[in-house]
């Protein structure tokens, strides 16, 4: 096993992958050229520019292809999607529990008023004036 730790895979914002899409797809640029003015490999430029490009006739036939803004969308609404069910199973445990509980309303309190309790008290004679 190599001591090396695995590097951190790069992530680049939307507008950084459609402005990289755009030197070869507007400008005229070779996926090379491009890969090396924007520093990037040349696989994931090829994906960008093919998620920019659209479907082609022979893709659209085996599946759809999202741009990049659709795919970003998609990331976005499939971990909010997460969130949302955490918390809907978050929130129907506490039905539950709370369900199990008797409600206020039930709850018998007379024993605990018929309880007589005696406190002693202590007074300072020096905090009351005698009578003359």
């Amino acid at each position: 096993m190599s001591t090396k730790s695995k590097q951190k895979r790069p992530e680049y914002t939307l507008e950084f992958k459609q402005d990289a899409a755009k030197l070869v797809n507007e400008k005229g640029y070779t996926h090379r050229q491009a890969a090396e003015s924007m520093g990037i490999s040349l696989s994931a430029l090829g994906r960008w520019v093919r998620a920019e490009r659209g479907p082609t006739s022979v893709s659209t036939e085996k599946k759809s292809v999202l741009n990049l803004t659709d795919q970003t969308e998609l990331i976005r609404l499939r971990k909010e999607n997460e969130q949302l069910g955490r918390e809907r199973e978050i929130l129907k445990k506490a039905v539950s529990k709370a369900n199990r509980i008797e409600p206020f309303s039930a709850i018998n309190f007379e024993p605990l008023f018929q309880r007589k309790i005696n406190y002693s008290v202590l007074i300072s004679v020096d905090s009351f004036p005698l009578p003359a």
